[in-house]
């Protein structure tokens, strides 16, 4: 893969920003712009620390990477259907898939990897990225709204299970068989986020004044918490 010119101040950021996003313990800030993708270390509070940058793949929208591992998976406007998996250190491409539609967004954990498409998800074992399991026909998701616990002895995930009210399908990862639904919300869904453990799973709906916190695999309700009348998405992940 192409690094960045050795000159330039770390951190800087010259192009477009289109995405961002957190590792799965917030020890790394991923962000893709128009000219390829840069990795930051968060180690420190006073500045972030340039771990990587690349732009071999331009236009990027989607940049997400595996803990602090060398692993990180990119997709790019330029072809919003195929989804490529870097070792960044190595500077070589493990593997690359393409999809049916335009991918959405991607999870991933230190046993699965998903890729969610407008109405389907696709699961992959991220030792050997064997496709695993297809699920097909689900609700139209044009956010690609999901969610999988970083906790890999469980690997569980949540989508949207209808595209009028706010039902959650909590799937196994590991099994691949669905647990429950869950009838969080009257409205769509805008938000979902499991807990580190994977024991908790939060959500809120497009009105965004009521989270809600369910427990995980039964998917019973534990606590609701409203913050009055002003629209909300972002609810982060319960203790």
């Amino acid at each position: 893969m192409e690094a960045e010119a050795a000159g330039r101040p770390p951190g800087r950021v010259e192009a477009a920003l289109s995405c961002f996003s957190f590792n799965q313990d917030c020890t790394s800030l991923a962000i893709g712009t128009k000219a390829g993708y840069k990795l930051f270390s968060l180690s420190s509070v006073e500045q972030l620390d340039q771990v990587h940058g690349s732009n071999e793949i331009p236009d990027v929208y989607i940049v997400e990477r595996l803990f602090s591992s060398s692993l990180v998976v990119v997709v790019s406007h330029t072809k919003p259907r195929q989804m490529n998996v870097y070792h960044f250190k190595k500077g070589t491409e493990i593997c690359n898939y393409s999809y049916s539609s335009n991918i959405l967004s991607i999870r991933l954990n230190r046993q699965r990897l998903l890729v969610c498409l407008e109405e389907s998800i696709y699961i992959h074992n991220i030792k050997d990225m064997k496709l695993l399991k297809t699920i097909l026909d689900i609700p139209a998701n044009p956010t690609g709204l999901c969610a999988l616990s970083i906790n890999h002895s469980n690997s569980y995930v949540a989508y949207p299970g209808s595209l009028t009210t706010g039902e959650i399908v909590l799937y196994d990862g590991h099994s691949l068989k669905t647990l429950c639904t869950i009838a969080a919300h009257e409205g769509t869904l805008a938000a979902i986020a499991f807990n580190a453990a994977g024991s908790k799973l939060a959500s809120a709906s497009e009105k965004g004044t009521v989270i809600r916190v369910f427990s995980v695999p039964e998917g019973q309700k534990l606590y609701e918490f409203r913050r009055g009348m002003k629209r909300s998405v972002c609810p982060g992940k319960p203790a």
